[in-house]
């Protein structure tokens, strides 16, 4: 474990090899996020909206996220069947905290906090992404993906924090689920990503600027989400191709 200029202590990434019935490849994940890492000093300087850092932990919790929706896809779990909702907030709760029991129960108030905001909150929570996911079974996965992360990011918010991150995870799962790769965000797309993100935080999901904006925002990601698909992201056979997934 390193330290951060900051002081705060940085957990290393440790990727292990894929168990069967895994589709992501990992490492591959890991290096584009270390590539970012790298270079997103000169990337926030042309964004509309300022970002935190990348530091060694969020990359780690991110891969660790990662992970976690590689073992979803490999059980063929439903996340959003009512018994697999909790999933959502372990997501949350791994890209904030990652695996560690120690900052878990740091944060026990945050997540509780949080776990009741998802449950509770008037005009949005997880009954909203609920009802409109079963509204949009039929759309495609890139519609579906965009279409949910325009629900978690638009106010209000699914979680306290951490949106961004866990609304990438919930996309990849939606888009590995149906043999696509996952989103992974990169140097060559996080301005596309990240300001049209910002866009969705400040609009209200029942207003009537939510009318006219946030459909088009949705075809916008769902575009997005297909032009940036990059299946080195996926785990390859012995003959070259990617692990094949059912499309259930």
């Amino acid at each position: 474990m390193s330290v951060t200029s900051n002081g705060m202590k940085a957990a290393s990434t440790t990727v292990s090899a894929p168990a069967p019935g895994r589709v992501l490849d990992l490492e591959a994940i890991d290096a584009t996020l270390r590539d970012l890492q790298a270079h997103f000093r000169e990337i926030n300087e042309l964004l509309k909206s300022r970002r935190d850092a990348i530091d060694d932990s969020l990359i780690a919790n991110m891969v660790a996220g990662y992970d976690l929706v590689d073992r979803l896809v490999a059980e063929q779990l439903d996340l959003f069947a009512m018994g697999h909702l909790k999933l959502f907030l372990e997501m949350n709760a791994v890209v904030l905290c990652g695996r560690d029991k120690r900052e878990r129960v740091q944060a026990a108030s945050h997540l509780a906090a949080t776990e009741q905001r998802f449950y509770e909150q008037e005009g949005g929570g997880i009954r909203d992404i609920v009802e409109w996911y079963t509204r949009h079974r039929t759309e495609s996965p890139w519609k579906r993906a965009a279409g949910v992360y325009v629900r978690m990011l638009s106010e209000p918010e699914l979680f306290i924090e951490g949106n961004h991150r866990t609304g990438a995870l919930v996309m990849s799962y939606i888009l590995a689920r149906d043999g696509h790769p996952p989103f992974v965000l990169t140097t060559g797309n996080a301005r596309a990503y990240l300001d049209p993100s910002t866009l969705i935080t400040e609009t209200r999901k029942h207003s009537l600027v939510a009318v006219f904006r946030l459909p088009k925002i949705k075809r916008y990601f769902a575009k997005f989400l297909k032009k940036h698909a990059d299946r080195k992201y996926l785990i390859t056979t012995p003959t070259g191709g990617a692990v094949p997934r059912p499309t259930n």
